[in-house]
């Protein structure tokens, strides 16, 4: 029987004993629609708590608007955010990263796959195996599920370039993370705090100010 790490109240199926039988719940009409609910080796995380609008929230939009636009003008891939589940049978896993991108090598090789619901090919409930890039901002509620337990596993899924954020503190914290030999690396952070993406072939750097309500806007600066 699997563990069952508690952060908010939350009914979970007593007879979830695998990854295979969460994985069963978590495409199911009976999975809860709001929170995240991620099953690490073992261990189903329940996370309930609104994220944060500015520490959190204003970064996703920020990391997933300019990947986008990247995305767009050179063909590369695919993006996902919110409630894209990704699962690895290697890794023990089934989560949601806060971004996903998928290239179009990925998906044509099968390095990546879709599983549909029902058979139906528009109705795509999980992507299974492991993504070029997953992006995890840090949250008061998940500190450390993303910086240890996850990276560890997405390694696992063979996910080939890990970020992790954190935009809680005085300080803003990026760092983009490459495969090495056992575990995710950070990469060297180079002039003027810009670090290289192996995934895009880019530099990028995350820089924030605040706007004239006192609040934080963030810039993801690539080149």
């Amino acid at each position: 029987m699997a563990s069952i790490i508690f952060q908010e109240q939350l009914e979970v199926p007593g007879d979830i004993g695998s990854l295979a039988d969460f994985r069963r719940w978590a495409t199911s009409d009976s999975f809860p629609d709001q929170g995240r609910i991620d099953y690490v080796t073992g261990h189903i995380e329940v996370d309930m708590s609104p994220d944060s609008l500015y520490t959190h929230g204003a970064v996703k939009i920020e990391i997933a608007g300019v990947i986008w636009q990247l995305l767009k003008k050179l063909d590369l891939g695919e993006l996902y955010t919110d409630h894209a589940r990704v699962s690895s049978v290697p890794a023990n896993l089934s989560a949601e990263p806060d971004v996903v991108f998928l290239s179009h090598d990925s998906i044509d090789s099968g390095r990546v796959q879709f599983v549909e619901k029902s058979g139906r090919a528009d109705d795509v409930v999980e992507i299974e195996g492991g993504p070029d890039l997953v992006v995890e901002i840090v949250s008061d509620s998940s500190v450390n599920n993303d910086t240890k337990r996850l990276p560890a596993a997405y390694f696992s899924a063979g996910v080939r370039e890990f970020w992790l954020i954190d935009a809680r503190g005085d300080d803003l914290i990026f760092h983009i993370h490459r495969r090495g030999s056992d575990s995710f690396e950070p990469v060297d952070i180079e002039d003027e705090d810009y670090q290289q993406s192996t995934v895009f072939s880019r530099r990028f750097r995350l820089t924030r100010k605040r706007n004239r309500r006192g609040r934080w806007i963030y810039d993801l600066e690539t080149c």
